[in-house]
């Protein structure tokens, strides 16, 4: 039996999906506990139910999903407007050490997975399924590359991506108390400590959920969206090969800095924000929910070689790396069981491990300062600058 929806019901079926994953991140504390997004969840189980459809040959579901591209674009749009020169800047040196850090092991990454699937004898592109698109990208950058890669013939290259980006959600956690402790116990930081205080993680300043500013924050994805659109056009004929949605982000970039710089209009960056959070739910719960399981099954060992690899490659990065150009001290622990987050999941990942470290031991508020900043705001643009070279290297 083939069960065709239409758009709109597509659309609607991915609102259920996110439902089905509320419910279980409710009624099981394993997945609460490890911050799973509830899209992914419900996304997952959708995917087995499909799963056991195709096996039996009872159904399968046939889904109009051409909207996602929308929210797709959309999402990034709103990652866009977060990328202020202004505030990183402000932010300072620890911030620049962070991001450093960061692109330095986005780099890592899809080095290490081109490098292994060309070991393994798979086509490289899915060797870069499991980089940073997916570990330092997490879900919502895996779900928007994935595809691209799979129209350069890289078959299942969705299913690897959002498989690992899903394992990774689950490892960062499992990883970072470990390495926090030893790194805390190998350099006696505990009596080494500087003062804290001086930093303030508030920078971005809070706008009222006013009508007229939602509907400004809206008209302003939508103008980005647009002048990206052409922009991505351009540079098509020019022959650079880019996702669609990376014109959005540098447009949405530049009204940015504009308003920052020249104060002519306010960019509403917290409803954006929560604009945003909605785009990538729904465009999540659509990917998710037409995940083919079965064509991990040829890629099964591989795939498992890869994730032990980039959970090697993230556990020694941040013990030897990111401890190092963070400061080597108390609050530079406190950001690389941050970047076991973020590094290897997402940022409310990264915010959720330190907050287990300085319950047990001491606040940090310059690590919860400057980690919000790069795996919130910038990583994102740098990671899609990152992965859009190495597919053009590849393809």
């Amino acid at each position: 039996m083939t069960i065709e929806l239409s758009t709109i019901q597509t659309i609607a079926m991915a609102v259920v999906v996110l439902y089905i994953g509320k419910f279980l991140n409710h009624n099981f504390k394993f997945l609460k506990e490890n911050c799973i997004p509830e899209s992914v969840t419900g996304g997952t189980a959708f995917s087995v139910i499909t799963f056991i459809g195709y096996k039996t040959g009872m159904f399968n579901f046939i889904f109009e999903d051409s909207l996602r591209n929308i929210f797709m674009i959309a999402f990034f749009t709103t990652v866009g407007y977060s990328a202020s020169l202004k505030l990183l800047k402000k932010a300072g040196m620890p911030v620049f050490m962070f991001l450093i850090a960061s692109v330095g092991l986005a780099i890592s990454q899809n080095v290490l997975g081109v490098g292994l699937a060309q070991i393994l004898n798979l086509n490289p592109l899915i060797g870069l399924a499991t980089g940073s698109m997916s570990t330092t990208g997490g879900p919502g950058t895996a779900g928007a590359f994935a595809p691209i890669l799979e129209s350069y013939g890289a078959e299942g290259a969705t299913v690897v991506a959002m498989a690992t980006a899903t394992y990774a959600l689950i490892v960062g956690s499992l990883i970072s108390g470990p390495l926090a402790n030893r790194l805390i116990k190998k350099h006696n930081l505990l009596e080494k400590r500087d003062g804290v205080g001086m930093y303030d993680s508030d920078e971005e300043k809070k706008t009222p959920l006013d009508p007229k500013h939602v509907s400004t924050a809206s008209f302003q994805i939508i103008m980005a969206m647009g002048i990206g659109s052409l922009i991505s056009n351009y540079l098509s004929k020019a022959g650079i090969v880019l996702p669609s949605y990376i014109g959005a982000m540098f447009a949405a970039a530049l009204i940015r800095n504009i308003s920052d710089f020249t104060g002519a209009y306010e960019v509403h960056l917290d409803i954006i924000n929560i604009i945003g959070g909605f785009t990538l739910t729904i465009f999540l719960s659509m990917t998710l929910m037409s995940f083919k399981l079965w064509e991990l099954q040829g890629l099964a060992l591989p795939l498992v070689i890869m994730l032990v690899a980039q959970t090697i490659l993230i556990g020694v990065f941040a013990y030897f790396i990111t401890f190092r150009l963070t400061g080597k001290d108390y609050d530079a622990v406190v950001m690389t069981s941050g970047h076991c987050g973020c590094g290897f999941g997402t940022t409310p990942k990264a915010l959720a491990n330190m907050e287990a470290l300085t319950a047990k031991y001491f606040p940090s508020p310059k690590a919860f300062f400057v980690i919000p900043i790069v795996g919130g705001l910038f990583i994102d643009f740098f990671n899609a600058g990152i992965i859009t070279l190495f597919m053009n290297i590849l393809h």
